[in-house]
């Protein structure tokens, strides 16, 4: 199989296991602050930990507001960000026993620790040790795992940090798509990378959080990478009808091939977008998702749902200190509104199917990486995210 050799190039873990190791990451030194590839020093993994060796990473919004400095992150220097990645296991520190050097996995945010009440509820993928919070603590037994050459210390991001060719992570934060030796996966090891996060995120949403129905109408609002991914998780439930919203009409032609049916364009018309979906809809849809991180289209993501059953689901970044745009009495109407992250997989113990259930192609992932650059050119992958030209730009080492 074509991708078995480039897997497992070059790697032998017996050459690094338990020592530091010199690489390549692209490091922040402050809020907007142009990207610098150069060698780093990524220490060994402690106990309950995992060093990865960085196969494919992917930039995602969340990256880009948290460079920017829209949120805590930005008080943090220098910093590693990234957090959607693909690699393979170099090596395991004390205590790690449900994977092994060699295993092919992707990292995730959203942790599942598997003792707090959060991870042994099946109500929700909460996890108390490794939630989603931005400024989550460094690495639980002290400090960073990354520093530059002359020692100084260099944050982490997310419970990541994938812009580097290795990383060390908990072990919670880590997810095994296969053990070593198997590779039937290995020819989809770019696209896993869109599982760390925005993929996982959107299709979840439809299939766990909202719970897409046969037949029902949907809207997205913002067609990014997760709103796409929405469309395509609606599209996998039989959804009838899936409008999809934004002011850049370029992104139409990619939200029809992924089963959206009509779209709306703010700036077309004067008339509420709210208004022109419940006439699209005899009076609104089962299930919208705001996935633009404005509070002004969550308003309207709010008001596009049916009156007596329909629900928003709310996935887009918000960092302004605004509260709801909804009075408590819109609420009287019927209409519902909740939150969702990472689509609402429990990231250990269920991602794994969904990751096969790609891989069947009962969700297709080839459209969402629309561009490739080697790490040197971060920068140049990062001006395309912000000029709304990429959905997922994969970056190689």
């Amino acid at each position: 199989m074509a991708g078995q050799a480039f897997a497992t190039e070059n790697f032998n873990p017996n050459d690094t296991k338990g020592k530091t190791i010199t690489c390549k990451a692209a490091v922040a030194y402050g809020p907007g602050e142009p990207f610098v590839v150069e060698r780093v020093l990524v220490h060994p993994p402690q106990k309950m930990e995992v060093r990865i060796k960085i196969l494919f990473t992917s930039i995602c919004h969340t990256d880009l507001s948290a460079w920017q400095g829209e949120n805590e992150a930005a008080r943090f220097y220098p910093r590693i960000f990234g957090h959607e990645a693909s690699g393979i296991v170099e090596s395991v520190g004390e205590g790690v026993t449900e994977m092994k050097e060699g295993d092919l996995v992707v990292p995730i945010f959203n942790g599942e620790c598997g003792d707090c009440k959060y991870c042994k509820s099946e109500k929700t993928n909460k996890c108390e040790r490794f939630g989603v919070s931005i400024m989550k603590k460094e690495m639980d037994c002290g400090g960073t795992r990354f520093s530059t050459m002359d020692r100084k210390p260099i944050f982490h991001f997310l419970n990541t940090s994938t812009f580097t060719e290795y990383t060390v992570l908990d072990s919670a934060c880590v997810v095994k798509i296969h053990a070593n030796g198997d590779w039937n996966f290995n020819p989809f090891i770019k696209t896993l990378t869109l599982l760390s996060c925005g993929v996982s995120t959107g299709v979840g949403a439809a299939w766990n959080t909202a719970n897409v129905h046969s037949g029902s109408t949907v809207a997205v609002f913002g067609l990014g990478a997760v709103g796409l991914a929405v469309a395509e998780g609606a599209r996998a439930r039989g959804a009838s009808k899936i409008i999809g919203v934004d002011i850049n009409p370029e992104k139409f032609i990619k939200g029809r091939a992924m089963g959206m049916t009509d779209f709306i364009n703010p700036r077309e018309d004067e008339k509420p977008v709210y208004e022109r979906i419940r006439d699209m809809t005899d009076g609104g849809v089962h299930y919208s998702f705001e996935c633009a991180g404005n509070l002004n289209v969550l308003r309207d993501a709010f008001l596009s749902a049916h009156e007596g059953w329909g629900l928003t689901v709310v996935l887009g970044v918000h960092t302004s200190p605004q509260l709801l745009p909804i009075h408590p009495m819109d609420l009287f109407e019927g209409r519902r509104i909740v939150g969702s992250v990472f689509g609402g997989f429990k990231g250990k113990t269920q991602l794994p199917h969904f990751a096969k259930e790609c891989m069947d192609g009962v969700v297709k992932l080839d459209g969402f990486i629309t561009h490739e650059l080697p790490l040197e050119e971060i920068n140049e992958a990062f001006d395309l995210l912000i000029a709304g030209k990429s959905l997922r730009c994969l970056l190689r080492f």
